[in-house]
């Protein structure tokens, strides 16, 4: 089991981190060459600038029981089909029972932008978001080596 972060778009890396180095677990950051992510723990795995790179090359990286940390619907759907663990930042899980309801929350939102009608905001990252996150992927360490 590793921990392996889309950390383009995902703060609270150091977060991660700290969960990672508590359970002895190899974390992977991958980015693409426009971020500086600097660490003496995790490996840093940086890859071109382009459409989609970084969730490309995550999805081609990860292996059965990784955990995956990323924001992207899509990705999430891929890595739950490889058999990951997917966690959201803000430490919501993803999983076959909530992934095509929320697919389809985001193609109702895509169409409504579309049509300029915006309705709600995302919110701000807030200290609950830290905590469920590493909640959550402790829960899942814990639930994997038992």
């Amino acid at each position: 089991m590793r921990i392996i972060v889309d950390a383009d778009a995902t703060p609270s890396l150091n977060l991660i981190e700290n969960v990672a180095k508590k359970y002895n677990l190899d974390c992977v950051f991958i980015c693409d060459d426009t971020h500086r992510i600097v660490s003496n723990y995790s490996k840093i795995l940086t890859v071109s600038k382009g459409f989609q790179s970084v969730d490309m090359y995550l999805l081609n990286y990860i292996k059965d029981n990784d955990i995956v940390v990323t924001q992207d619907y899509g990705v999430a759907t891929i890595a739950l089909l490889k058999n990951c663990y997917v966690i959201h930042p803000k430490g919501y899980m993803f999983n076959q029972d909530n992934i095509d309801k929320l697919l389809m929350e985001r193609h109702i939102s895509s169409k409504l932008r579309r049509k300029n009608k915006h309705y709600g905001h995302i919110k701000a990252r807030c200290k609950d978001d830290d905590e469920r996150l590493v909640a959550n992927l402790e829960k899942i360490i814990i639930d994997e080596l038992n």
